[in-house]
């Protein structure tokens, strides 16, 4: 069995269009054929998202090369693409992703985080908001209301989808995460509550 988050649109276990900050040739690639395994592909954010998970409607933002972006609602995970928005001069990935960390150096870009965020919160009302991806470290300080994320998370939403089907179980240690056992623990505990049919679905 192998888990999949792909850096650009995926839809039934595919790629739809090619990566922005990766070369071509994704899109129809037999990744599940070459690999010779049952295979769950879903976008990288989604999968992160997914693994950051502890709830009611969450908003994930990914600060990474570009700004990744998906919505959970009672363990469904909608993928979703914002940061190519028009935002300013621009659009939004352009300002809070790598690009603009380039352009306007550490602190300028903090600023337009800090901007973004509000932004999108306030037009998505969710009730948990989780900057995360590589750059989340590079914030000194989160916006109001919003809990950081970290890569590894993406682990355990790799796991997640594994549970609907009732392949995989939760492993109290998953491999390179960064939490605690006593978080594991708790997040296994939430696992094992809640209706195994909805863990880890991908909204179409």
């Amino acid at each position: 069995m192998i888990s999949t988050g792909y850096p650009g649109p995926a839809l039934h276990k595919r790629p739809i269009a090619e990566p922005p900050n990766l070369a071509l040739g994704s899109v129809g690639f037999r990744f599940e054929h070459v690999f010779g395994r049952t295979l769950k592909l879903i976008n990288d954010a989604a999968m992160q998202a997914l693994g950051s998970y502890e709830g009611r409607k969450m908003l994930f933002l990914g600060l990474g090369t570009g700004l990744g972006s998906a919505m959970v609602i009672d363990w469904v995970v909608e993928p979703m693409e914002l940061g190519h928005l028009p935002y300013k001069k621009d659009t939004y990935e352009n300002y809070a992703g790598l690009l603009g960390l380039e352009k306007f150096g550490k602190k300028k870009w903090q600023r337009h985080v800090a901007d973004v965020v509000p932004h999108l919160t306030a037009a998505l009302l969710p009730d948990d908001v989780v900057p995360g991806g590589g750059k989340v470290k590079k914030l000194t300080v989160l916006s109001q209301g919003c809990r950081a994320g970290d890569n590894a998370n993406a682990f355990r939403g790799g796991f997640r989808p594994w549970e609907q089907m009732g392949e995989y179980k939760l492993p109290q240690n998953p491999p390179m995460t960064t939490d605690s056992p006593r978080t594991q623990a708790r997040d296994e505990q939430k696992v094992r509550g809640t209706s195994r049919t909805r863990i880890g679905r991908v909204a179409a």
